[in-house]
């Protein structure tokens, strides 16, 4: 039954006719055919969808992906299933006009599957602050909604230039992020938080290390002497725990206390991630 269903589904997303009009290039170099104005928008990535509620398209948005947190009216919206493995049979069912997606995130075969069937698959790639400001460019094209893209690449222009403006000349504050405690894995170079730490007026001091997510032994991150940790907002791990687990309980920051929050928001490439750089710099230069 499962397959008839899918068999039937496909063959009407094969046998509708096409209403897409405008062309356009994707950020993965790809060129696709779009209708003028998308009503039925699937989101396969949280961000995209937090992305696409910022431009006031949020009533065109029939489904989302799992893990959706924000903003909270978007919960309500129907998941196709997980980012990495959406299911086709519930992406085709709710005939979607546009698909929008990550390529690492998304599985392939079903983004091909659906670009088969002559339904445009738009997918964005941001890469670090600048490409949160592009990827809402991109998807304001992709949704015909430019005017409200860019006033809300103006404003969150305006706020990361208003954090630099206002740690400008200020001591920088050194911190160690622990992403896991064991075994140790933290940030490196490539990382979206190390980036996020430094435009708040910190500095990583694993920043020296390749690896977006490097993994280092327990007696490295004694010899770095960390005087600063900065750890998730409400994680299982906390600051008391480390006081009594051998390693983390002669570190400097454990044992003075020093300890400044992030929260889900910074794992997002998406506008929340400036809310979570603001409450960041108001830790570090309160």
């Amino acid at each position: 039954m499962r397959h008839i269903l899918l068999f039937t589904l496909l063959l009407a997303c094969a046998l509708r006719p096409c209403v897409a009009s405008r062309t356009l290039t994707d950020e993965t170099g790809r060129t696709v055919t779009l209708p003028d104005h998308p009503h039925r928008i699937i989101c396969l990535v949280p961000s995209i969808k937090d992305d696409v509620f910022s431009l006031s398209a949020g009533d065109e948005v029939v489904a989302i992906s799992d893990y959706v947190q924000f903003p909270a009216e978007a919960r309500s919206k129907p998941s196709v299933g997980s980012i990495s493995n959406p299911s086709l049979e519930a992406i085709l069912a709710l005939r979607p006009d546009l698909v929008l997606g990550i390529p690492h995130l998304n599985d392939q075969a079903v983004l091909e599957q659906l670009r088969h069937l002559n339904i445009p698959v738009y997918l964005v790639d941001p890469h670090g602050v600048a490409g949160i400001l592009h990827s809402i460019t991109s998807l304001g094209q992709a949704t015909d909604r430019e005017a409200q893209a860019s006033a809300v690449v103006a404003r969150l222009t305006q706020r990361i230039d208003a954090v630099r403006a206002s740690v400008k000349n200020k001591p920088v504050i050194e911190v160690f992020m622990p992403v896991s405690y064991d075994p140790v894995i933290t940030i490196g170079q490539g990382a979206f938080i190390t980036e996020i730490i430094a435009l708040a007026g910190g500095r990583s001091i694993t920043d020296d290390l390749r690896q977006e997510w490097p993994s280092i032994s327990m007696e490295a991150v004694v010899a770095r002497s960390p005087h600063a940790l900065l750890m998730l907002r409400g994680g299982h791990t906390t600051l008391e725990s480390l006081k009594n687990r051998p390693g983390w309980d002669v570190l400097p920051a454990v044992r003075a206390g020093r300890v400044y929050y992030v929260d889900k928001r910074v794992d997002f490439p998406s506008p929340v991630a400036i809310d979570a750089l603001e409450d960041l710099v108001r830790q570090f230069h309160p």
